[in-house]
């Protein structure tokens, strides 16, 4: 019996019956003999944190723009939020920890530069409109490795489609780990850019709507301990009663969705950083011009997207991976004049 083989029995014996076991992937979409050592979404995750998409992560925006504190969140630490969070809940569920580690670290790989703000920039630039979530599946898919892709399994790659959208009406992952990674993903986030925008003396305490705290917690630390306290008591309540679904308690639920609600009306879209994001479209939009009257000056992976397929999806290739920092240096280097000694 090999370590892999050992594992899978752990898993077996551990983890509920609605699991994901590992032993039971449906598999990739290119086939290749399984490891000796890990389990398929062990293979997924260091695939994963190894890749260079991930290691851009730490110089790419979350929310604050080019931010000199070093205390802010980056779309790197964002993601280590959310798979601590989500492996917290997974393990007290009694579900796959390692899908649940796969799926996280590969949720992100898809956002652009500045944040949303290049994310608005590429949807109206791409006819059929751009998505990070589906993004991320076509770096992990299509662009890493030079272009021949993770090759990661089919229940991580569906997780990181799926983990996106707040609404009743958003799609679920076909697993129960993958619906933990999109909760794990809103209870990260809206709560972390609480505590930056604290930091940063755009928000006060006292200025987050009082039912949601009352019910949430007036800290950071009580808010997560809350709501990772529910979701795992309703949804193993779920699944006592037949209902295989991750979810929070309807108060609870109701109490993030106004408290998101207010951060997008009031942080995400609000007055407060409205000059920063204007700046940073701004600059993608004109990034974007230049490599679309110059596609001969992308990097071949790039060119090759567009002989395959079109002109506007190979520069938005290109423009998605960039960090912050490279789309900068790219900026002033093709539109700032350069001092020249005669």
């Amino acid at each position: 019996m090999s370590i892999r083989e050992k594992i899978e029995k752990i898993e077996e014996l551990t983890l509920i019956k609605e699991a994901a076991l590992s032993k039971n992937s449906t598999g990739r979409e290119k086939y290749e003999p399984l490891d000796e050592t890990r389990t398929a979404y062990m293979v997924d995750r260091d695939r994963v944190i190894h890749c260079k998409s991930f290691r851009r992560l730490m110089h790419k925006t979350q929310v604050y723009i080019k931010t000199t504190g070093d205390h802010y969140r980056t779309r790197l630490t964002h993601t280590l939020e959310v798979s601590q969070i989500a492996r917290t809940i997974a393990r007290a569920i009694g579900l796959n920890e390692n899908l649940v580690e796969a799926i996280t670290l590969g949720h992100d790989l898809g956002h652009v530069p500045f944040a949303h703000n290049g994310e608005e920039v590429l949807a109206q630039f791409l006819p059929k409109g751009f998505k990070h979530n589906e993004q991320s599946v076509r770096v992990v898919r299509f662009l890493e490795k030079d272009g021949s892709g993770l090759n990661l399994s089919n229940e991580v790659i569906d997780g990181i489609l799926y983990h996106s959208g707040f609404s009743k009406a958003s799609k679920r992952a076909s697993t129960l780990e993958g619906q933990i990674v999109k909760y794990s993903d809103k209870i990260a986030y809206v709560n972390h850019d609480i505590d930056d925008s604290i930091r940063a003396g755009l928000l006060r305490t006292q200025d987050l709507p009082k039912e949601s705290i009352s019910i949430l917690g007036e800290s950071h630390g009580k808010r997560i301990d809350t709501l990772v306290g529910d979701i795992v008591k309703t949804t193993v309540n779920n699944i006592s009663n037949g209902k295989i679904e991750v979810s929070l308690s309807p108060e609870v639920d109701n109490a993030l969705y106004n408290l998101r609600s207010f951060m997008f009306k009031n942080i995400y879209n609000g007055a407060f950083l409205k000059e920063e994001r204007d700046k940073a479209k701004f600059i993608l939009c004109q990034v974007i011009d230049h490599y679309y009257k110059n596609p001969e000056k992308m990097p071949e992976l790039y060119k090759q997207v567009v002989e395959r397929e079109g002109l506007e999806r190979g520069v938005a290739d290109y423009i998605a991976g960039m960090s912050d920092d490279y789309c900068l240096v790219l900026f002033n280097k093709i539109f700032v004049p350069k001092f020249v000694i005669y």
